[in-house]
């Protein structure tokens, strides 16, 4: 039976172990941190208001936002300018005739893109649920809600972080840069335009992601190192380029040297899931790469992408005989936690609760 001096002993020394570590020259590591991959994806339309108010809800600290740019040239949230299967615009008769075949980033696509319609056209359709068949929770709501811009986005998030009484962070990713900057549309001065004129993002965190090299050099060079933005590589396919030329592959930026490269002009790294702890041919977990540990030596941040809580998308470890299609989130919170012993300092997540409970041990 534990006595009430036990007791106030074992508290004390809880609270005097983070000072302990501190006198002995080492910080406590803080906690990952949670990214709201496009909202809370798994339960709402992404890129949607209602993704990432739900994501909030549950305890996401970043919301995320991709952004293309609208024929007029604003940033709106959507994962890809092709809005085929994100919105309702194949159900438009009225907008027939703006599907076209175009080749983005080296990619052949044909469908509805975004830089063909004006923000107040878009602004007539409705999102819809990308996994429909994956996730009809979030199907529910097709037709609900309709396309936001950035700047919507961050007068949402400054209006949210007012109510809760907590910071709430923002890492938006600028899709395509290369593309849009040769159509006429360049996003980067559009994106610093937005950020300068909201109070909110003067002083929020913001973490500014680009699987591109080129546009974060230049963001580095136009905004300095502003005490409250990071900018983060997002790491490809080993064996791929980034769409704006680069030299080096996506393998080769993750090498020691690699990552070194990378800390000259970003704070954090961020492969897939699989680049820290990747597949073996059974599909269960294998041994972790060197990754985490190599970007921390290069004095890198490291945040990965994405996990998500059908058993379709997690290692065979943690499927639990459901179906591919359901939902899993005590195999999604045991995979997390996998990748945490790592030492992440942050990840993705379409499903931000489970992340939360993942990180705080619920």
């Amino acid at each position: 039976m534990t006595t009430r001096r036990q007791a106030l002993v074992g508290a004390g020394a809880a609270l005097l172990a983070p000072a302990l570590v501190r006198a002995a020259g080492v910080e406590p590591r803080p906690k990952p941190l949670v990214f709201a991959h496009r909202g809370a994806s798994a339960l709402r339309p992404e890129h949607t208001l209602a993704a990432y108010a739900k994501a909030i809800a549950d305890g996401a600290d970043y919301i995320e936002p991709d952004l293309v740019a609208t024929k007029d040239g604003v940033l709106v949230a959507r994962h890809e300018n092709d809005i085929t299967g994100t919105t309702d615009v194949a159900r438009r008769p009225d907008f027939a005739a703006r599907r076209t075949r175009k080749t983005i980033d080296g990619e052949a696509l044909t469908g509805w893109f975004t830089e063909d319609f004006t923000l107040a056209e878009l602004k007539t359709l409705r999102a819809v649920e990308r996994l429909g068949a994956v996730r009809p929770e979030s199907a529910r709501y097709d037709g609900q809600f309709q396309i936001v811009s950035f700047d919507e986005i961050v007068d949402f998030v400054a209006a949210e972080a007012a109510a809760r009484g907590r910071t709430i962070g923002l890492v938006p990713e600028l899709k395509h840069s290369t593309y849009f900057a040769g159509i006429g549309l360049p996003l980067e001065d559009r994106f610093v335009a937005m950020l300068a004129a909201h109070d909110y993002t003067r002083r929020a965190p913001v973490e500014v992601q680009s699987f591109e090299v080129a546009p974060l050099r230049a963001l580095r060079r136009r905004i300095g190192r502003p005490g409250n933005v990071r900018l983060m590589q997002l790491i490809g396919d080993p064996a791929m380029r980034p769409a704006d030329g680069g030299a080096a592959s996506y393998g080769a930026m993750t090498t020691p040297a690699g990552l070194r490269g990378i800390a000259t002009y970003a704070d954090v790294v961020a492969p897939a899931t699989r680049g820290v702890i990747p597949l073996g041919p059974d599909g269960r977990l294998a041994a972790p790469t060197h990754l985490v540990a190599d970007a921390h030596a290069a004095g890198l941040l490291v945040r990965v992408w994405t996990f998500r809580p059908e058993n379709r998308f997690l290692a065979a470890d943690f499927h639990d005989g459901a179906g591919e299609n359901a939902r899993n989130p005590a195999g999604s919170i045991a995979e997390i936690r996998r990748y945490l012993a790592t030492g992440l300092d942050g990840f993705f997540t379409d499903d931000p609760a489970l992340g939360r409970a993942a990180v705080d041990g619920a």
